[in-house]
C-alpha cells in the first residue's frame, strides 16, 4: 500500500494541497469553451521529429489556477519536452473544480472534438473527490471509466495519483490511494504514485492558498514528471 510521509508541522498544509484542486464548479452539461483543451505553445525551440500530441486532463492543478496560461503545467510541460528536441504539442483539458465524475461527464467530448488522436493521455484527478469527501467507490469507478474508454480508443495513459491524508482514517486512506495503483496494474499504464509529492512541504512553491502551486512549483512538478512523461509516451 501506499503510505504519504508527512512531517508533523507540515500536516494541515498536506491535507490542504492532497485535496488539490478548488474553484469553478463542475459543468452540469456538455462542456463549453474552456472545457475543450486548447494548446499553448510558449516558446520557438529547435525541435525535430514527428509530431506528438499529449492530453493533459485534470482539474486546476492542470487549468493553472490563477497563473498565466504559460506558467500552467500543461503549457511548461510542452516547453521542457521541447527543450528535449521532442516534437511536442500538450493541449489543456484542465478545468478548476472538476470531480471524477465531472471529468467522466465530459471525457469523450474532449477526445471527440479533439483533431487528432493523443498519443499519450495524461489524466489527472480525484483530489476534489477528497475535498467534497465523496466515497471511494464513486471516485474509483469514474476514474475506471475514463480508463476503459482510453484503451477502447488505443490511448496510452499516465496516471497522475493522489493521497488521502492520514486524518481521512486509515481504512478511507488504504482505500483511496489504492485506486491509482490498482487502476495503472489492470490497464498496464504508468503511474506517477503521487503528483504533488515534490511540493507537498514547500510553502513556498505554493499559493496563498496552500493548495494551488506557484508558476515555480509547477516548474518543480514539472521537472519531477518529465521523465515519467517521456518514458510514457509511446515511440514514433
Amino acid at each position: 500500500m501506499l503510505k504519504p510521509v508527512f512531517p508533523v508541522r507540515a500536516m494541515a498544509m498536506a491535507l490542504a494541497l492532497t485535496l488539490s484542486a478548488c474553484g469553478s464548479a463542475e459543468p452540469a452539461q456538455a462542456p463549453e469553451g474552456d472545457a475543450t483543451p486548447s494548446s499553448v505553445v510558449t516558446e520557438s525551440a529547435a525541435i525535430a521529429g514527428p509530431s506528438r500530441t499529449i492530453l493533459a486532463f485534470g482539474d486546476s492543478l492542470f487549468a493553472g489556477y490563477r497563473l498565466q496560461p504559460s506558467e500552467s503545467y500543461p503549457a511548461q510541460l510542452q516547453a521542457a519536452l521541447r527543450a528535449q528536441g521532442i516534437n511536442a504539442t500538450v493541449q489543456n483539458a484542465g478545468v478548476s473544480g472538476n470531480t471524477t465524475a465531472a471529468g467522466r461527464q465530459r471525457f469523450a467530448f474532449t477526445l471527440d472534438n479533439m483533431a487528432t488522436k493523443p498519443d499519450l493521455l495524461i489524466l489527472e484527478l480525484g483530489g476534489n473527490d477528497l475535498l467534497r469527501g465523496l466515497p471511494v467507490e464513486e471516485t474509483r469507478a469514474n476514474l475506471d471509466f475514463m480508463m476503459a474508454e482510453a484503451t477502447k480508443r488505443g490511448i496510452p495513459v499516465l496516471l497522475m495519483g493522489m493521497r488521502a491524508p492520514p486524518n481521512y482514517g486509515g481504512d478511507f486512506q488504504r482505500q483511496f490511494d489504492a485506486i491509482y495503483r490498482d487502476l495503472a496494474r489492470e490497464y498496464d499504464a504508468d503511474l506517477v504514485p503521487f503528483f504533488q509529492e515534490p511540493i507537498i512541504a514547500r510553502p513556498e512553491l505554493n499559493q496563498v492558498d496552500r493548495i494551488h502551486p506557484t508558476a515555480q512549483g509547477v516548474a518543480a512538478l514539472v521537472e519531477a514528471t518529465l521523465d515519467d512523461v517521456q518514458d510514457a509516451l509511446p515511440a514514433s
